[in-house]
């Protein structure tokens, strides 16, 4: 395998960073995680966007030449060698050098791109429900960090390891306030009657590009859809629950603890609005 970094293609054996490393001391930096089809990555506007806003956000001063366009076309690049081209997820991380906690190098960026095939089974709707619990352990802020896809992972990393210990598919994390933020990969959304519902930003969820698609893209299929906040007594009289993200698009939930959901309206969005991209 192949990856990206800092402008050269290496065997992933072969790479490797600086004990010094900022990302690796204290996790400064931030990533995305995209979906590359045919060729091309999907929602790119978005990815880009994002990224950019958490550069700006974590005080990087990338030089000219490290562009939007450059990292696509690199990432694109990346997949073709790979041989991953048809369908792929690729991680963009972007890190600081080395330094101590006060004393950054630079405020350069530092990119590393990886690729991975993807089952064409990840274009569809799952069929057998994702089976879920509520990892109460630690707690996440509600403030503007919490939207990034930040390199410090450790609240996400234990509920996931939390998650392969009791044998469920994931774990939904708690807010400062006890609420409901989304899960360690993705966002999380419900259905109250004819009303779909999810986090708002305030609440501490990333800011998913899959997220904001969906916000951007029900209300102009007939949906209602509100951003609100959920506490876990909410989620357990919901009428139907799922997740999202870049890769997958949703995924319905079957089970969070005792509480059994049906798939009716996480369907009819697959079908209608994500469907269509990877047509």
């Amino acid at each position: 395998m192949l990856l990206y970094l800092n402008d050269q293609f290496l065997n992933e054996a072969k790479a490797g960073i600086s004990v010094n490393n900022r990302s690796f001391r204290y996790g400064d930096g931030c990533f995305e995680t995209m979906k590359l089809y045919k060729g091309r990555v999907l929602q790119a506007d978005l990815h880009m966007e994002r990224l950019w806003h958490s550069l700006q956000l974590l005080q990087f001063e990338p030089p000219t030449w490290f562009t939007p366009d450059y990292i696509l076309q690199r990432s694109t690049e990346l997949a073709q060698r790979n041989q991953h081209a048809a369908l792929a997820r690729i991680r963009c991380t972007v890190f600081r050098g080395d330094g101590g906690l006060y004393d950054a190098a630079n405020m350069r960026p530092h990119l590393l791109l990886q690729s991975w095939a993807l089952n064409p089974e990840n274009n569809k709707l799952n069929s057998n429900g994702l089976v879920l619990d509520i990892y109460s352990h630690g707690h996440k802020a509600c403030d503007a960090l919490a939207n990034l896809k930040s390199n410090n992972y450790l609240l996400y990393g234990m509920a996931a390891l939390a998650a392969k210990q009791q044998h469920t598919n994931d774990m939904l994390v708690l807010n400062q306030h006890g609420r409901l933020a989304d899960s360690t990969i993705a966002n999380l959304w419900w259905r109250e009657g004819d009303t779909i519902f999810t986090p708002a930003l305030t609440e501490g969820p990333v800011a998913g590009t899959m997220r904001r698609y969906l916000l951007q893209q029900l209300p102009q299929h007939g949906y209602q859809v509100q951003e609100d906040s959920a506490s876990p007594e909410r989620l357990l009289a919901a009428d139907e629950v799922w997740l999202s993200n870049a890769i997958y698009g949703i995924k319905w939930v079957r089970q969070l603890g005792q509480r059994s959901y049906g798939l009716q309206v996480a369907a009819s969005i697959h079908q209608q609005v994500l469907a269509p991209l990877w047509a």
